[in-house]
């Protein structure tokens, strides 16, 4: 059973530049030797060098109750699985930690019930919600553990040939204040505005978000 997702790996051409970026998104330096690891609030980010000229998300790492076996071909290319966290000798300073989270990490496939197999019945994480939605890319299934998401596209059509990783949210507990810090620090977004969920603020990174498809979001607020 997989209880939190431990990290975000991100393949970039130029690590030190993605780290420099990274540093002023979320307001946090780079920990580890290699000065390539970005604490967030409820997992982490790990840059690693790549061959290709984008930065792309390849692969996320679990915790989980015990080591997952069998995995099929792309869940064994992008996913790793450990019983216990390697973070948390970092997490000690709390300077270190960004004041956002990961909202969701997006993945586009064509089969649904193939990343149904994998995410809930292989690896052990909850569907939590399984819906149609032709206006947002079809059919939209959101797998949660911890305080994360992964929320899977599939379009049998134009969905991809292999399952693909494609952007990632950030959580911020307010937006107007993240938006002004960024833009102090030179970073480009577009205006705030309403979020498809209902109570949810939004805007879109244009700027040290990698290349990737980025987007701030505030949740709606509490009525309890």
């Amino acid at each position: 059973m997989i209880s939190a997702f431990e990290s975000i790996r991100i393949s970039t051409p130029d690590v030190a530049e993605a780290s420099r970026q990274l540093a002023i998104l979320l307001g946090a330096p780079a920990v580890g030797e290699a000065g390539n690891l970005f604490l967030l609030q409820n997992t982490a980010i790990d840059l690693v060098a790549g061959d290709g000229g984008d930065s792309v998300i390849t692969s996320l790492a679990m915790l989980a109750d015990k080591p997952q076996e069998r995995l099929p071909p792309f869940a064994q290319r992008h996913h790793s699985v450990m019983a216990t966290s390697e973070l948390d000798a970092f997490r000690t300073d709390s300077d270190a930690v960004s004041q956002l989270a990961v909202d969701h990490v997006v993945v586009q496939v064509r089969d649904a019930d193939a990343a149904i197999a994998l995410y809930r019945d292989t690896l052990g994480i909850r569907l939590a919600l399984d819906k149609e939605v032709p206006q947002w890319g079809g059919r939209m299934l959101f797998f949660r553990a911890g305080k994360m998401t992964l929320e899977v596209i599939a379009n049998p059509e134009k969905g991809p040939a292999e399952p693909s990783f494609w952007g990632i949210a950030l959580q911020c507990p307010d937006l107007e204040a993240t938006a002004a810090r960024l833009q102090s620090a030179r970073v480009e977004l577009s205006e705030i505005r309403d979020g498809r969920k209902p109570g949810t603020r939004v805007a879109t990174l244009k700027s040290h978000c990698l290349g990737l498809p980025t987007l701030l979001i505030q949740p709606a607020a509490s009525t309890t």
